[in-house]
């Protein structure tokens, strides 16, 4: 082993260029692909937060089976008022916590007392969401971009619908819903500003205050579809989500230990593909 420790270093020094020649090359290989990795990296990783802190949050804990007709955005699958407190306790000593936001969502129709198409409704607390998703205001085209963005009677409307209709901030719309007990109902409400799609060309998802929400759907007291959670990291998610798991089946929720499910963005999102794409030519690199 020694003589060929020595017969390699005889010939480094007899043919200096070919071995500077091969070194650099080698340097060359070697810091090309630290920053393939660091480019692909911060490209992961802005697609991950522009998917999670603009609209859907790192985790989401909805009620068992609610996720697999998630299309439909079923009421009858709505979290009862025991099942959030439990997971709002659950929550508050969960140290990896920021925020967390309680949704309602129904499908309903929108109006501008012309023309109507159907919209995806969000009904929630603008103090919640935005802390949840602090890039949401970023989506605003118009309008303010700040917490006054969203207050009872106005709604955040999609800007598919708002180039398609015309609408603009200060029009006034209608929206019309069926609750779960068959009940059809409208309201007015003032556009206060267009929301850009997160999720692309196709998006028909529109947010009111939470009251409002209540009002159309004649509830007594919120309704939640899914509650979303924002951690300090986004590298704690799976870990999270496996010690909520643990927890929420062993809270009393009213209605069993395995009534509950929490999601983490990768399961919820087709985005969450192109993240695995690139962690596989990272690997393969």
């Amino acid at each position: 082993m020694s003589n060929l420790c020595t017969i390699a270093l005889r010939n480094l020094r007899r043919y200096t260029r070919r071995s500077l020649l091969t070194v650099s090359l080698i340097g060359f290989g070697v810091m090309f692909v630290l920053v393939f990795v660091s480019v692909t990296g911060s490209f992961k990783q802005l697609i991950t937060t522009q998917i999670t802190d603009s609209y859907l949050g790192d985790l989401q804990i909805h009620r068992r089976v609610y996720v697999a007709s998630i299309d439909s955005l079923p009421l009858n699958l709505n979290l009862s008022p025991t099942e959030v407190a439990a997971i709002a306790t659950v929550l508050a000593g969960a140290p990896e916590v920021l925020a967390h936001s309680r949704r309602i969502k129904f499908g309903g129709l929108f109006s501008n007392f012309t023309e109507t198409t159907n919209i995806r409704i969000n009904g929630l607390d603008p103090a919640q969401e935005f802390a949840t998703c602090p890039q949401l205001v970023s989506r605003i085209m118009s309008g303010p971009q700040d917490s006054t963005a969203l207050q009872p009677g106005q709604i955040l409307v999609p800007a598919l619908l708002a180039r398609g209709f015309g609408t603009k901030v200060g029009d006034t719309v209608v929206l019309v819903a069926t609750n779960k007990d068959g009940s059809v109902s409208g309201k007015t409400c003032i556009v206060s500003g267009v929301l850009e799609s997160a999720t692309g060309p196709g998006g028909r998802a529109g947010y009111i205050h939470v009251a409002d929400a209540m009002e159309l759907l004649r509830t007594p007291e919120p309704e939640v579809s899914e509650i979303a959670v924002h951690l300090k990291t986004l590298a704690q998610v799976e870990r999270v989500a496996h010690t909520l798991r643990a927890q929420l089946a062993n809270a009393d929720t009213g209605q069993g230990a395995t009534s509950l499910e929490v999601h983490t963005w990768e399961q919820l999102s087709p985005c969450a593909n192109v993240a695995r794409m690139i962690d596989v030519m990272v690997f393969f690199i």
